[in-house]
């Protein structure tokens, strides 16, 4: 079991986290993009400032950049960080896109297919023809020229964050891994399941994928207090990351079993009660997406992320420098405990 970072990537106090994680044998570090800092430029200095630790998006939004863009800069940050880059990738939603970045988000779906077999042609020095309904390129009736990058071929591992069916099927068809947004171990099926249809598809197995947890983390003998902070959390995320009509993550909390909790959480969060609707959360969205109580506890969630095949587990730790660099420590040595095999 591999344990990630997360981090803004523009502090200082976030360069020395970074470092010190890598010394504790920490995987990854990952930088996500909303409508703050991007996730690339972070990255590359974060590079300059380690050795070993691998520096991944997580996520960079699919069509704030064309798919030659990114295959450019995930190109140059292969060569300034000696190998160690992971592509993130994610359609954010619609509110992003048309609100922030003026693109309309009309085809998820297709973008997300296209701009991956944009990537792989790119990475793979070939010359850019690709005749898609997103991207058709060399555009049509235009003076454009198919063109190969002018930089050495490399490999470029692509992640996915999905969350709906096709996507996952997406996901388990062509990328490297996948970011397991709203995962918890209990209903891992409703995840799985999709994308190793579409592992098979291709010719794969679930073995092939990395899975990436994100998961809050805290070593506390109050997990019940622990775990309501981390579920009232949840009530933006149900209540603002999307429309009454369009939250991703909502349709997957629903797939999951708790379609009519969602729902009223939306709806007291329209309603302008946010209060009351961080309360409705259901403690075990807490509970089961995150890390949380005692180190046998967490010792325990840990085997259950182990047993339905989740290879990474991305961290996010809060406090002061020295109280989140104890807490990844310690995960660190939980997760390289032997495994119990029983009988």
């Amino acid at each position: 079991m591999r344990v990630a970072v997360a981090v803004s990537g523009v502090r200082s106090e976030d360069v020395t986290f970074v470092r010190e994680a890598e010394r504790l044998g920490v995987d990854s570090v990952w930088v996500a993009e909303a409508w703050g800092y991007d996730a690339l430029t972070p990255l590359a200095f974060l590079a300059a400032k380690t050795s070993r630790i691998r520096l991944a998006t997580g996520i960079a939004q699919l069509g704030a950049r064309t798919p030659a863009m990114l295959a450019m800069s995930a190109m140059s940050m292969q060569a300034l960080s000696g190998g160690r880059f992971l592509l993130g990738l994610g359609t954010s939603g619609p509110q992003v896109m048309e609100g922030w970045h003026g693109v309309r988000f009309s085809s998820p779906l297709g973008m997300t297919r296209e701009t991956m077999e944009i990537l792989r042609t790119v990475t793979a020095g070939e010359r850019l023809e690709h005749d898609g309904a997103v991207y058709p390129l060399p555009l049509p009736d235009s003076s454009g020229r198919a063109i190969r990058s002018m930089a050495p071929p490399t490999q470029v591992p692509v992640y996915l964050a999905a969350l709906g069916p096709k996507n996952l099927a997406l996901t388990g068809e062509l990328a490297d891994g996948w970011l397991a947004n709203a995962f918890m171990p209990e209903t891992a099926a409703t995840f799985l399941e999709p994308l190793e249809a579409g592992a098979q598809r291709a010719g794969r197995s679930l073995d092939d994928i990395d899975i990436v947890v994100p998961v809050g983390v805290e070593f506390t003998d109050d997990e019940p207090q622990a775990a309501r902070r981390h579920a009232n959390g949840y009530a933006f995320t149900i209540g603002a990351m999307g429309s009454r009509e369009q939250n991703f993550y909502n349709a997957a909390f629903e797939r999951q079993g708790y379609g009519e909790d969602v729902r009223a959480v939306q709806d007291l969060w329209l309603a302008g009660e946010r209060d009351k609707a961080a309360e409705r959360v259901p403690l075990e969205l807490g509970r089961r997406t995150n890390l949380l109580g005692p180190p046998d506890v967490v010792r325990a969630r840990i085997a259950a992320y182990r047993a339905v095949g989740v290879s990474t587990l991305e961290a996010k730790v809060t406090g002061s420098l020295d109280e989140r660099l104890s807490t990844v420590a310690a995960l660190v040595d939980l997760c390289a405990e032997p495994q119990t095999v029983t009988a």
